[in-house]
């Protein structure tokens, strides 16, 4: 069973998604960030009016393992995400799997396409590749509304805050290319999840419909 769930503002598209929880990077912290040795880097954000644009690309994360080695979760909203990770990243989460070629135009059709990649360095070498651990992606009219899909994390990094981090960050891209109406489709396990970023379920009483093929 799937759930609609969106937030619609109806004046101002940033007051409503600024309800989201004032302690959102606090529950970051007392999640992923139990180990002192880990450190956010990029600062925290309430998405209130007049922030500055947010970069394509940043360290979200940065955590010293035991080894000496240190990982850096790095958020980005370019695109930039290899078909074949992606492949591999639904694997590991279980999603059945799905043609190449249709991942591939499913990335390219994307108005927006964000993802997590890790990037792990220790004291005898540095390693620059980039390895996916999360994504989300969002389709879009380019003018007043978005949907948010495939919203998933690496099941060796969930648990950790990332995911409602990733989905924090997506939206607020969004919001500053001045798209008001963000939607998603929730499976029933997952409305709290999205219910405490901000959504709401049928808002208005609202209600989503399906259309499948008859055979």
């Amino acid at each position: 069973m799937q759930i609609f769930a969106a937030v619609s503002p109806s004046s101002s598209p940033k007051i409503k998604v600024s309800r989201m929880k004032a302690g959102f990077w606090e529950s970051i912290r007392s999640g992923f960030l139990k180990n002192n040795t880990t450190q956010v880097i990029e600062p925290t954000s309430t998405l209130e009016e007049g922030e500055g644009p947010l970069p394509q690309e940043f360290v979200l994360v940065e955590k010293t393992h035991p080894d000496g080695s240190i990982e850096q979760i790095i958020f980005s909203s370019g695109g930039d995400v290899d078909v074949y990770d992606l492949q591999a990243l639904c694997d590991k989460v279980g999603w059945p799997r799905r043609p190449l070629s249709k991942l591939a135009a499913a990335l390219k059709n994307s108005y927006m396409v964000a993802a997590l990649h890790s990037i792990r360095k220790s004291p005898e070498q540095f390693d620059d590749r980039k390895k996916l651990i999360g994504m989300a992606r969002a389709t879009s009219d380019h003018a007043f509304n978005a949907t948010i899909w495939d919203v998933l994390v690496d099941p060796n990094y969930q648990g950790q805050g990332l995911g409602k981090a990733l989905v924090e960050k997506l939206i607020r891209a969004l919001l500053q290319r001045d798209i008001g109406n963000i939607t998603l489709f929730a499976d029933s396990q997952v409305v709290e999840f999205y219910r405490n970023l901000g959504f709401e379920p049928d808002p208005e009483g609202i209600k989503g419909m399906f259309w499948y093929p008859r055979y």
